[in-house]
């Protein structure tokens, strides 16, 4: 009674719907099972259950050189899943052993063909190259990788201060820039103005009174004569002095 008990416990299995039943009957390679209910032979079926679900998991900090000759620590999160439950147990000992080395090995390959400045600028293009790498070697196991994720560069101080004086020496050079741009703006807009002051003899006079009046908006105490262009000419022809207007 106890036997038939046990035999009937034995042949009677059920999977969750993320599961999967590689079945292995007299040792060779069955029909999957699941999701939901099934029945075995008795001593003579073996199922091994694969979850599918999506494996989130942290790499350690690796050590390595960038291609530049940089020092850097990275570490990096992968996804990963058993895309095809009869490869993960067929093709490897320990799937998920396996997927995080690779995975450790293809992020020390990836830095050490990236350049600093790439990986701090550009890291979606070296994720998606250690992406690559890794599944490459993960697809022969079964294991499908969903996503790869550079989250921390450590880089060395003395490298952090080149790269802080980098960053000023550019904004520097972007505002000299501008400020030579608008100086030129500048000089243009007075060449234009005193074009046109040039060929109207009255705007220069009420220039002249413009500022005059400025001046005495300010409640300054310096008083400044100017005289009329006119009277200057006068005094220059009196005194028997070249104009500098004649040509």
């Amino acid at each position: 009674m106890v036997l038939l008990l046990v035999s009937a416990l034995k042949s009677f299995g059920i999977n969750q719907e993320y599961q999967r039943g590689v079945l292995f009957r007299l040792g060779r390679l069955g029909t999957m099972k699941g999701p939901g209910w099934y029945w075995l032979i008795p001593f003579v079926d073996r199922v091994i259950r694969v979850d599918q679900r999506i494996i989130t998991y942290q790499l350690e900090t690796q050590e390595t050189i960038t291609r530049d000759g940089v020092a850097v620590r990275v570490n990096a999160v992968v996804w990963f899943r058993a895309d095809s439950p009869t490869q993960v147990v067929t093709s490897v000992e320990d799937w998920r052993g396996a997927t995080v080395q690779a995975a450790e090995t293809a992020l020390r390959d990836a830095i050490g063909q990236s350049e600093l400045d790439q990986m701090l600028k550009d890291r979606v293009s070296i994720n998606h190259r250690l992406q690559q790498l890794l599944r490459e070697a993960s697809l022969k196991w079964g294991v499908e990788i969903d996503a790869v994720e550079i989250k921390d560069v450590d880089i060395p101080e003395q490298m952090q201060r080149a790269i802080a004086k980098e960053a000023e020496a550019i904004r520097e050079k972007r505002a000299r820039i501008i400020r030579a741009q608008g100086e030129q703006e500048a000089a243009a807009k007075l060449s234009e103005a005193a074009e046109v002051i040039s060929k109207a003899p009255g705007a220069l006079e009420l220039r002249r009174l413009q500022t005059l009046s400025e001046i005495g908006v300010e409640h300054n105490s310096t008083i400044i004569a100017m005289l009329p262009v006119e009277l200057v000419h006068a005094a220059r022809k009196i005194a028997g002095m070249p104009d500098a207007t004649d040509d």
